[in-house]
């Protein structure tokens, strides 16, 4: 048996919010102290792909993806595979754990952050574990609420830093009872809830500046799909 303490949901510049390089956030694993990071960045494992290659990254890589579902985002962990985004979330979940991958419903009660947990509930309890520790809720009440569902289903519970930045990777912590330092060791551990976890909060100011950029981008694009096309 190995104790191993892992960030559970990162993204790299793979995303289109995402800030830092792939050897950014890992050279800031590594500082932190972490065994393993899990790299989940949204609809593509180009980020996962591009860490598994390098020759020596001296923390253990889990591979994933965060899948943009119709009711919401859906972590699949222990894949280089683009799992298509806009289907339903419990399809996706199906597919995902058909191939052996572990899935978690992150941010699953969010208001505004793509919640599966507030569109399609029946999900939440198809999923292998649940988000209930993520580092971006500066109020704890959705986290408390993701906790208490878990809990009462018996549902193995993750924490995740959701950084969007390398400053703050590692402020979701998760020590997982594997059997070795395998990917497939610690993804049967998690669904076997042999895992506790626990999470720092990402400073309000962060939170909101990212939230704000967040929002202009989507802006900007919304508006570039609506300007009128030159007729010729």
């Amino acid at each position: 048996m190995v104790l191993i303490t892992c960030d559970l949901h990162i993204h790299t510049n793979a995303s289109a919010d995402g800030k830092c390089s792939v050897e950014k956030v890992i050279a800031k694993a590594k500082e932190r102290g972490l065994d393993a990071i899990s790299i989940t960045d949204h609809d593509t494992t180009e980020g996962a792909k591009q860490a598994l290659g390098l020759k020596d990254p001296g923390i253990l890589i889990i591979p994933g993806i965060e899948v943009s579902t119709r009711q919401g985002h859906v972590l699949v962990l222990g894949t280089t595979k683009a799992f298509a985004p806009g289907k339903d979330a419990i399809e996706t979940i199906r597919e995902a754990k058909a191939e052996g991958c572990l899935t978690v419903i992150p941010h699953p009660y969010h208001r505004w952050r793509h919640a599966v947990g507030l569109h399609a509930p029946k999900a939440l309890r198809e999923a292998d574990a649940i988000e209930v520790f993520n580092s971006r809720y500066y109020i704890g009440t959705a986290n408390n609420r993701a906790a208490k569902f878990a809990k009462k289903y018996h549902i193995p519970m993750t924490a995740g830093s959701d950084a969007h930045t390398c400053q703050f990777v590692g402020y979701g912590i998760n020590i997982i009872d594997a059997e070795e330092r395998t990917v497939p060791s610690i993804l049967d551990a998690i669904r076997k809830g042999k895992i506790e976890s626990r999470c720092k909060k990402t400073p309000i100011r962060t939170y909101t500046s990212q939230s704000f950029h967040n929002v202009v981008r989507k802006v900007r694009r919304q508006t570039s799909r609506l300007k009128p096309r030159r007729v010729r």
